[in-house]
C-alpha cells in the first residue's frame, strides 16, 4: 500500500490538477484511493505554491462528480447483483457496499449528500442510490453539495498542516466526525437563528 501510496504522490507531482481530477474520480467511483492523500498532498502543494486553491477544488471537484456519476451508472445499469459478481475485481468491497446500501436505505437520497462527509460511505453511496434509480438531477444536486465542503476542508487542512500533511492520513476518520459535528453545531446555531 506504501509502494501504491507513493506513486499516486509521484503522479499527483509530476502531473498536478490533472493527476488531482483523475485520482478524485478514482475514489468516487469505488476504487479505493483515500482522498486525505489526494487532497492532503494537493493541500500541500498549494502551501509550496505549486498549486492553487481554486485550481485544486475545481479539479478535485470535477474528478469527483465523474467518478461519482460512473458509479451512479454502474448501479443503475448492472445492479446490486453486477457489483457483487464483478466489484472484487476492482477492488470493491462487499461490506463497503452493504454499509453504503444501509444508510441509503435508512436516510434516502439524504444519504447521498451527508454520507459525502463519512469514511468509507462516501466512496460507495452513488451505487446504492443508482440501484435506487434516484432521479439523476437530485443525485447531482446533493452530490456536489455534499462533496464540495469535504473537498475544502481537506485541502484547507493539507495547507495548514504544510510539510505535516501526512499527519492527514492518520486522523483521515476522526477528521470525518470532527466536520460532522462542526456542521450540526453550525446548522443549529443558524436554525435558532431564525427561529428568534
Amino acid at each position: 500500500m506504501e509502494q501504491i501510496s507513493q506513486m499516486f504522490l509521484q503522479f499527483i507531482d509530476a502531473y498536478g490538477y490533472i493527476a488531482v481530477a483523475v485520482l478524485m474520480a478514482m475514489e468516487n467511483a469505488c476504487i479505493p484511493v483515500p482522498s486525505e492523500l489526494i487532497l492532503g498532498f494537493a493541500g500541500y502543494l498549494i502551501f509550496a505554491e505549486r498549486m492553487t486553491f481554486t485550481g485544486a477544488i475545481v479539479a478535485g471537484m470535477l474528478g469527483g462528480m465523474a467518478g461519482s456519476i460512473f458509479a451512479y451508472a454502474v448501479g443503475a445499469t448492472g445492479g446490486r447483483k453486477f457489483v457483487d459478481r464483478y466489484g472484487k475485481y476492482f477492488f470493491v468491497k462487499k461490506s463497503h457496499v452493504d454499509l453504503a446500501q444501509r444508510w441509503f436505505d435508512k436516510y434516502g437520497v439524504r444519504a447521498v449528500f451527508f454520507s459525502r462527509m463519512l469514511p468509507v460511505v462516501r466512496t460507495f453511496i452513488s451505487l446504492p442510490a443508482g440501484f435506487a434509480h434516484v432521479n439523476f438531477p437530485k443525485f447531482l444536486l446533493f452530490t456536489f453539495a455534499g462533496s464540495l465542503p469535504w473537498t475544502a476542508l481537506i485541502l484547507y487542512a493539507g495547507i495548514l498542516l504544510g510539510e505535516n500533511w501526512k499527519y492527514l492520513l492518520e486522523i483521515g476518520h476522526e477528521a470525518s466526525i470532527i466536520f460532522i459535528v462542526a456542521c450540526v453545531i453550525i446548522l443549529a446555531v443558524l436554525y435558532f437563528r431564525k427561529r428568534r
